[in-house]
């Protein structure tokens, strides 16, 4: 009976009567449009959105691997935490979904041989050594602390983070390609400042009607779902926008400035001056209302090495910006933050050292390989510590920290050697910006450690899709340089 219907609404589409085309046409839109208003009733309107959203950009993505850059890039910056409404075993998240069509796609082509050559990169054997590394630590825990099905979806995350490096050396081919993705980068990032910024200055009740919206995304909802200093709802509040944590949101901007920076003063730009300066502004202004100090740091040490290596003006910007900072009457409070942080005269940083000093008595315990991921073996030690080194050493020991010091180093040095050697403006920027980003996120890390932490997987991607594009970067210019000759 069904057959019957179908072959009889076939007929009728594809005839020759304009009559019955226009009757077809319109009982289908008709239908179909029933059954959308079915599913908003039934799913909610924003549950709807997304589904449409994300089949949208599904098929975007099977077309064009460079489109999950974008899709990744949206959900790393502005819903970084958010699940799908309904669970397979377990909820995936808006994150999952991003990289496994992404990887799924990346593999596909590599498979049929659409991607005619798998580029390693000289990074290419510090990095995979680090992913084993990487493994051994994470399994070798397991023989003294069990791990559920959650915590190995999140180690799975953080894996497919690093392996993003090979993903974005090998997609990204031309100047054109890595233009494209920086821009919708960009975007990306300046839409997360941008909410950070507008939940910070409306009223709190506002922000938290908005993160409850976003509860059935498994967003924490509520007025505890905010932040202050000190855990102090009578002090200053902390900007989180998406990102849930100040800090966290912190190190995102640290990213987006560096990146933005070398566009304010190149004449090769990515997007108008005014539209660079409009999206660096914000990020920057979403970055000091975290009162983040180790963000500041990162911002200082992005925007330093740019200005160094290239753009002097920057640090006539960098200039006026601590002046700003330590003159107007709304920063004062700020600046007695980090003169107390910098003294360690406040509970945060006396924390800290604390936990250095416990993270240094696990390390010495367990130096070649660390207490993996899951827990620790001694009953008086604990995992955590907010620096990215000693946090690394603690997981995976000196091994794992010198395979990632490695890695890191390996990638200055391969981007140093290619700016000396020459690049296009626009590539120049481009690669410029990526590495000061990067080089601001090593920075932040000395103060801490969510570029490696389980419970923020997206940072880990960040970092390496960074650190991919700008080796990509390299390997643009070094073709070119090829064809040239």
């Amino acid at each position: 009976m069904l057959n019957a219907a179908y072959r009889r609404a076939q007929r009728l589409a594809f005839s020759s009567d304009p009559a019955a085309r226009v009757a077809a046409l319109t009982a289908v839109s008709a239908l179909g449009a029933l059954l959308i208003a079915l599913f908003i009733g039934v799913a909610g309107p924003l549950i709807a959105l997304a589904f449409a959203v994300a089949l949208v950009g599904g098929a975007l993505i099977i077309l064009d691997t460079h489109w999950g850059f974008v899709a990744l890039a949206g959900v790393v910056f502005v819903l970084p935490f958010a699940s799908l409404p309904f669970s397979i075993g377990f909820k995936p998240t808006f994150l999952d979904v991003a990289l496994g069509a992404l990887f799924f796609v990346w593999l596909v082509k590599l498979a049929i041989g659409q991607e005619r050559q798998f580029i390693a990169s000289p990074l290419g054997v510090p990095i995979s050594l680090f992913i084993l590394m990487a493994i051994f630590s994470f399994v070798y825990g397991m023989t003294h602390s069990s791990a559920n099905s959650f915590f190995i979806r999140r180690f799975a995350e953080i894996l497919l983070g690093i392996c993003l490096f090979f993903v974005a050396v090998n997609s990204v081919r031309t100047e054109d390609e890595m233009a494209w993705v920086l821009r919708w980068l960009m975007l990306a990032a300046w839409a997360g400042a941008a909410i950070a910024v507008i939940f910070y200055v409306i009223p709190e009740a506002w922000t938290v009607a908005i993160l409850d919206r976003l509860a059935r995304f498994d967003y924490p909802a509520g007025f505890g779902a905010l932040r202050w200093i000190e855990d102090d709802p009578e002090g200053t509040m902390r900007a989180i926008g998406t990102a849930v944590d100040p800090n966290v949101l912190g190190g995102m901007m640290i990213l987006a400035s560096g990146l933005m920076a070398p566009q304010l003063f190149t004449d090769a730009r990515l997007f108008p001056r005014w539209l660079t300066a409009l999206m660096f502004v914000t990020a920057a202004l979403a970055l000091y209302l975290t009162y983040s100090r180790s963000a500041l740091f990162g911002l200082a040490a992005a925007v330093g090495l740019i200005a160094v290596l290239k753009y002097r003006r920057l640090l006539l910007v960098g200039a006026v910006g601590a002046l700003l900072l330590l003159f107007l009457p709304q920063t004062q409070a700020y600046v007695a933050r980090l003169v107390a942080g910098l003294a360690g005269q406040d509970l945060a940083t006396q924390m800290r050292f604390g936990e250095y000093k416990d993270a240094l008595t696990l390390i010495g315990r367990y130096p070649i390989f660390g207490v993996g991921f899951t827990g620790v073996p001694d009953i008086d030690l604990y995992l955590g510590v907010s620096m990215l080194y000693l946090i690394l050493a603690e997981n995976m020991g000196i091994v794992g920290l010198l395979l990632f010091l490695t890695s890191m180093a390996g990638f200055f040095i391969l981007v140093l050697r290619a700016w000396r050697r020459g690049f296009s403006a626009r590539m120049e920027a481009m690669a410029l910006g990526l590495a000061g980003a990067v080089l601001g996120a090593l920075a932040s890390g000395i103060f801490d450690h969510y570029w490696f932490n389980i419970t923020y997987p997206h940072m880990t991607v960040l970092l390496w899709l960074f650190l991919g594009l700008g080796v990509a970067a390299v390997h643009i210019q070094q073709t070119a340089k090829r064809e040239a000759a």
